[in-house]
C-alpha cells in the first residue's frame, strides 16, 4: 500500500490523470455534435440515437461503486488502467461498428471504462498529495475536465466536418495509449487500503439492477409506466441499503452517508447541482439555434464561454478551498449559479448576446468555485481506504444529476409543449417552458447552498482524513 509520493511522482501522477480527466469529457461533449451523422449512417431512429448517449451513462452509473470497491481491494493503479484500456479498445472497435446495436454496445464498453477512471483518477490524486495540496491539483484536474468539455464541441465540429464521426474515436487511441504507457512506464505506486476484505458481489448486482430499473424510468418520463420503473427501483435501492447495514465488508459502507455529515450532504449538494446545471447546455443551444437562428456549430461556439470559465477558475477554486474550509467556497459557488440561472428565466426571442453571454458567464464561474472545493470537501472527509468508494459515489452523483436534469427538461416539453416537433408555430410554448425549467433549476440550486452550508466542518475539528 502507497501513501503521499514524493514531489516528481506526484507530478506524474498529475499528468497521467489530467490526461484520462480530459479524455472522457472530451469524448461525450464531442460525440453530440456528431451525432447526425452517426445516425445518418446506420440509419438510427430518434429512440436509438438518443441511446448512443444513455447507454454510456447507464454503464457509467452502474459501475462507478463497485469498480471503485474494487480499486480500494485491489489496487486503484490496476484498475484505473484496465478503464483506459477498455476505454481506448471501445474506441478502436467502433470504428468498424457494423451496425446500429454493436455502436450502442460499444458506447456502453466505453462507459464501462470511464466508470473506472473516473472512479479512481481522483482516488489517486488524494491519495499521492497531502492534505494541504489536494485543492490545487483537484483544481487542475477539474480544469482538465472542463477544457475536454468546452473544446469538445468545436474541435469535434471539425473533426466531423472533415473527416467524418470516425475521428473522434480515432483522436481517442493515441491518447488512451500515451496514458497507458505513461502509467505502466513510470507509476509504479499502488493503492490497495482495503486489501484483504471481501467484495460484495451480490450487493453490487442489486446496486446495478436498480440504478438500470430507476434511469430506465427516468428517460421514460413523462409516461406514467415511468414512475412504476423509478417506484421498482427506489425499491430496488432501498432494499441495497438494508443488505449493506448487514454484511461485513459491504461495496458501499452505508457508515459513510449515516456517520459522516460532510460526506452525505457534500454529495446530495452534488447531486443537486448536476440536476439543477446539466441541461443548460441542451437548453441553450436550442434557443440558439430554433429562436435565434444560428447554426448548431455557431451555436456551439457562443455556449463556450459557460465551460471555458470553468476551466480558467477551477485551479484558482480549488486552491483557496486548500485555504478557507471547502464547504464555505462550495456554497458561495451553488449561491452565484442561482443568480446565473435566475439571469436565464428572463431569456425571450428578443434578448441581446450579451444578456446569455453575462449569464453563461456567471454560472461558469459559479460552477468552478463550486466543483473542485466540493470534492476536496468529499475526499478530506473519508480514510484512505474508502477514497476510491468515495470518488465513485461523487462520479454516480454527476451522472444520476445528468439524467434527472435531462429527465425533468422531457417532462416539462411534454406537458407545455407536447409531443410535437419544435417548430415556429410552438415557439411561445418553448420559451414558457425555458422560463418554468430555469426557475425550476434556480430553486434547485437554493435548496443546495441550503444542503452545501449544512454540511460541517472537514478543518478544524479533526475532520480531515488521510
Amino acid at each position: 500500500m502507497q501513501g503521499v509520493l514524493p514531489p516528481e511522482a506526484r507530478r506524474i501522477v498529475l499528468a497521467i490523470t489530467v490526461l484520462a480527466g480530459f479524455l472522457t469529457p472530451f469524448d461525450g461533449s464531442a460525440v453530440t455534435i456528431a451525432l447526425p451523422s452517426i445516425g445518418s449512417q446506420f440509419a438510427m431512429d430518434a429512440v436509438t440515437l438518443s441511446w448512443v448517449g444513455t447507454a454510456y451513462l447507464l454503464a457509467a452509473a452502474v459501475f462507478l461503486v463497485p469498480f471503485g470497491r474494487i480499486a480500494d481491494i485491489f489496487g486503484r493503479r490496476k484498475v484505473f488502467s484496465l478503464g483506459i484500456s477498455i476505454f481506448t479498445l471501445a474506441s478502436f472497435l467502433m470504428l468498424s461498428a457494423p451496425n446500429a446495436i454493436f455502436f450502442v454496445a460499444m458506447r456502453a464498453l466505453q462507459g464501462t471504462g470511464g466508470a473506472m477512471i473516473f472512479g479512481t483518477g481522483i482516488a489517486i490524486l488524494t491519495a499521492a498529495y497531502p492534505v494541504g495540496e489536494r485543492g490545487k491539483v483537484l483544481g487542475i484536474y477539474t480544469t482538465a475536465v472542463y477544457l475536454g468539455l468546452s473544446t469538445g464541441p468545436i474541435i469535434g465540429g471539425f473533426i466531423t466536418s472533415f473527416s467524418g464521426w470516425h475521428g473522434i474515436f480515432l483522436v481517442n487511441i493515441p491518447i488512451g495509449l500515451a496514458t497507458l504507457v505513461l502509467v505502466q512506464k513510470k507509476v509504479h505506486a499502488e493503492w490497495a487500503d482495503a486489501q484483504g476484505e471481501r467484495f460484495d458481489l451480490l450487493g453490487s448486482f442489486l446496486y446495478g439492477g436498480s440504478l438500470v430499473v430507476l434511469i430506465l424510468g427516468m428517460t421514460g418520463l413523462p409516461d406514467q409506466s415511468a414512475f412504476l420503473w423509478i417506484g421498482a427501483g427506489v425499491a430496488g435501492l432501498f432494499a441495497f441499503v438494508i443488505r449493506e447495514t448487514h454484511v461485513s465488508s459491504p461495496v458501499f459502507r452505508m457508515s459513510l452517508i449515516l456517520e459522516n455529515r460532510v460526506f452525505a450532504f457534500s454529495n446530495l449538494t452534488a447531486l443537486i447541482n448536476y440536476s439543477a446545471t446539466y441541461a443548460i447546455t441542451f437548453l441553450t443551444s436550442l434557443y440558439l439555434q430554433f429562436i435565434k437562428g444560428y447554426s448548431p456549430i455557431h451555436a456551439g461556439i457562443l455556449i463556450i464561454p459557460m465551460p471555458l470559465v470553468q476551466a480558467v477558475f477551477s485551479s484558482l477554486a480549488g486552491r483557496l478551498s486548500d485555504r478557507i474550509e471547502p464547504g464555505i467556497v462550495a456554497s458561495a459557488g451553488m449561491g452565484i449559479i442561482s443568480c446565473g440561472l435566475l439571469t436565464l428565466v428572463f431569456l425571450d426571442p428578443g434578448t441581446l448576446y450579451g444578456h446569455l453571454l453575462a449569464s453563461l458567464v456567471l454560472v461558469g464561474f459559479g460552477m468552478a468555485f463550486f466543483t473542485s472545493p466540493n470534492t476536496n470537501a468529499i475526499m478530506s472527509s473519508v480514510e484512505k481506504r474508502y477514497y476510491s468508494v468515495a470518488s465513485g459515489t461523487l462520479a454516480t452523483m454527476r451522472v444520476l444529476g445528468q439524467m434527472t436534469s435531462m429527465a425533468l427538461v422531457a417532462m416539462i416539453f411534454s406537458i407545455v409543449i407536447g409531443e410535437v416537433a419544435i417548430t415556429p408555430e410552438v415557439y411561445p410554448r418553448f420559451m414558457e417552458s425555458l422560463r418554468i425549467i430555469f426557475m425550476v433549476f434556480v430553486v434547485f440550486c437554493l435548496a443546495g447552498v441550503f444542503t452545501s452550508l449544512v454540511r460541517g466542518r472537514v478543518r478544524g475539528d479533526g475532520a480531515l482524513k488521510g
